[in-house]
């Protein structure tokens, strides 16, 4: 596939936005004055949503994808919208020739994903996802280091990412269905701790994970823990709580020294992270990471590589082994026992 548009040779690019529900507002707050990706219109099924959209961004919008298509000349489509409808809005906008980045979980399930990533391939368009706390500064200075070895060998990744937003949401929201959301916690937060696993530690051979409901009336759940073990030998343990006070968490422990990323807030209103490093040489020494907006990072990045600017990080095929390792996470929690990540893959 070429990184080149098929639309526009220089920026903004011109987006749909679908969904305009929390995240997709927040979307659009974020790239109102971006220089790299614009949006142009709206999205969504609901006349209300619609209508907030239209007066808080100024933009016009439309029911469906396809309807938009038609309305307004489109570079790359953002998409926001409930899990199970990303497969389906994948393969429109490739089809229009559009660019396509998708929010977390890509796809609920690998077979849906394989054919959203074949219709991208088929189209030669290009696809990102929303996994932005790769681009944490903190996280990619990290993510360089291991990769340098100046960890040493690396051993284990503890991660958790914890909050207590959907307390506030309706009780039918399709975030807390268990067949819109299956095992809530990684859907919401989890699953970017699998891919932070998964980019520092390779490729995962085995899952194991316990989903409860424990504090909550949610069908979905509300507290998940996920052990992963890894073909080098480490493993990771993660855990996601949808209950509890914000925790944002990321340990990384390597033979030479271990590191410790802290959020201080959510990471939707960043207020910086805290950094602990601890060597043999003495006791741990920790820093501050100034605030910083990773969603737009990830958002621009992925725009300026399509404007023929540095590779996006994520590839077609790391999305793909995460859809296949949260497939058997999902698997071992709702059915139990031990995952391979193989057998989901084969």
């Amino acid at each position: 596939m070429s990184a080149a548009m098929s639309k526009s040779d220089a920026g903004p690019l011109s987006a749909a936005l679908v969904g305009l529900g929390w995240w997709g507002s927040r979307i659009a707050r974020t790239l109102q004055d971006s220089p790299v990706l614009r949006p142009v219109i709206g999205v969504d099924p609901s006349p209300e949503a619609r209508a907030v959209a239209s007066e808080r961004h100024g933009i016009p919008t439309a029911a469906t994808l396809e309807e938009a298509l038609t309305m307004a000349d489109v570079d790359v489509v953002i998409i926001c919208s409930p899990h199970q409808q990303h497969a389906a809005q994948i393969i429109t906008a490739a089809e229009a020739g559009c660019h396509v980045f998708v929010e977390k979980p890509f796809t609920l399930n690998l077979d849906d994903c394989r054919r959203a990533l074949q219709a991208v391939e088929a189209a030669g368009v290009q696809v990102g996802i929303g996994y932005e706390r790769r681009f944490e500064p903190a996280v990619e200075a990290l993510s360089a280091r291991c990769a340098a070895g100046d960890l040493g060998q690396l051993m284990l990744v503890e991660a958790n990412f914890s909050h207590d937003r959907f307390l506030a949401l309706p009780s039918d929201s399709w975030r807390l269905s268990s067949q819109h959301a299956p095992v809530g916690p990684l859907s919401a937060t989890g699953i970017h701790l699998v891919d932070l696993a998964i980019n520092l530690l390779g490729r995962p051979v085995e899952v194991w994970a316990s989903c409860s409901t424990l504090a909550t009336s949610f069908e979905n759940g509300d507290a998940l823990s996920v052990m992963m073990t890894f073909e080098s030998g480490a493993t990771a343990h993660l855990n996601a709580v949808l209950a509890t006070p914000f925790q944002g968490r990321l340990r990384v422990f390597g033979a030479n020294e271990w590191v410790e990323i802290a959020d201080r807030t959510h990471p939707d209103a960043a207020s910086g992270w805290d950094v602990t490093r601890a060597t043999p040489a003495g006791a741990p020494e920790t820093t501050f990471e100034a605030p910083f907006d990773s969603v737009r990072e990830n958002l621009e990045r992925f725009g300026s590589w399509l404007l023929g600017g540095a590779p996006y990080p994520i590839t077609p095929e790391q999305i793909q082994l995460s859809v296949a390792t949260s497939d058997a996470i999902m698997r071992s929690a709702l059915h139990g026992g031990v995952q391979p990540v193989a057998e989901v893959l084969a």
